[in-house]
């Protein structure tokens, strides 16, 4: 793995807080009505993209998610300016408005979406992984899903599947606790979601989700088994959200105390103690990557702002291949 530098926190600290104010951002928008739909925002789990950005090879690995996904494609490389302008619906965006919140994609740069049904991400990785093996690219899919989706069936299918065949993908259940609004104790006999991997003999594990550290030594270690032929490794991040399921939930299921306990260690918090307790940078060096983060923030409000909606005749393109597909007739 890559050295844990100065350069590192430094670099962890301005993408976290960036990826915190951009989602803020889309809160607020979300209530003016501008952001329409769903919408499920990532506050609080930002050290598991942070640690595994930093393990990754971003010239050839992939990452595929479920619908929590508006920051994971600004990591890989995405401009974020596009990503705002997607979820305004506008044709700037990464898939020219007609994807939305849930579906954020760019084949570019290695970021595979973005899916709205629960688990079904989870046999795609495995493909993608089985791809990469067959083409022997050296790649490595990280495919990352929630503790609800864990339940599904197709979790099953796809770790038998993918340690029979050693395929290079790491399988990341990111566990904030709640499947919506119901809690893991309440969803199996286990609360150990790990352990699942122990069925099919996959090197599996929890790890400290809010500690972009631990995160990174993780998946530093998961990829390279991965990357040497050894396969899938099953890692379940401890993670914590502020914000409730989506932007409609009313969060009944927990209390403020409880969200207040987890904001003690904040990844972004954690981050900037060690930056100050080291010296890598003072406090006006802090508030200087504070203002920088918050103009582009205002940047990519302005540029979705300014952008277009995209044509209606786009619907059509988008979804008929065919030119004069004979049942459809055009009124627009």
């Amino acid at each position: 793995m890559q050295e844990i530098t100065k350069e590192t926190y430094l670099d962890w600290y301005e993408n976290m807080f960036f990826w915190r104010k951009f989602e803020d951002k889309l809160a607020a928008v979300y209530i003016q009505q501008k952001v329409r739909g769903f919408l499920h925002l990532y506050n609080g789990q930002e050290a598991v993209l942070a640690g595994a950005l930093h393990a990754m090879d971003l010239s050839k690995d992939k990452m595929i998610t479920a619908y929590r996904n508006h920051v994971q494609p600004i990591g890989m490389g995405v401009d974020p300016r596009r990503v705002m302008a997607e979820l305004y619906g506008k044709a700037t965006g990464t898939s020219q408005g007609l994807g939305g919140s849930m579906h954020i994609f760019s084949k570019e740069h290695g970021f595979y979406g973005g899916h709205g049904i629960v688990g079904g991400q989870i046999p795609l990785g495995a493909g993608m992984a089985f791809g990469d093996k067959y083409n022997e690219t050296g790649a490595v899919t990280l495919c990352y899903f929630g503790d609800g989706a864990a339940r599904q069936g197709s979790l099953h299918e796809t770790f038998n599947m993918a340690m029979t065949w050693k395929l290079p993908v790491v399988f990341v259940c990111e566990n904030n606790g709640y499947a919506m609004g119901t809690s893991v104790e309440r969803t199996a006999n286990h609360t150990d979601i790990w352990k699942l991997g122990l069925g099919y003999e996959m090197p599996c594990g929890p790890v400290d989700g809010m500690n972009p550290i631990k995160v990174a030594e993780a998946f530093d270690e998961a990829i390279q088994r991965a990357r040497r032929g050894d396969g899938p490794t099953f890692l379940e991040m401890k993670t914590y959200r502020y914000r409730g399921h989506s932007m409609s939930d009313a969060q009944h299921y927990r209390t403020k105390e409880e969200v207040k306990e987890y904001q003690k260690i904040d990844p972004i918090t954690q981050v900037k103690n060690v930056i100050l307790e080291n010296g890598y940078a003072s406090e006006e060096d802090i508030k200087e990557i504070d203002k920088r983060v918050k103009g582009l923030v205002a940047e990519c409000e302005k540029f979705a702002e300014e952008s277009p909606f995209p044509e209606k005749s786009l619907m059509y393109d988008a979804v008929y291949e065919q030119e004069d597909y004979p049942f459809l007739e055009h009124k627009l």
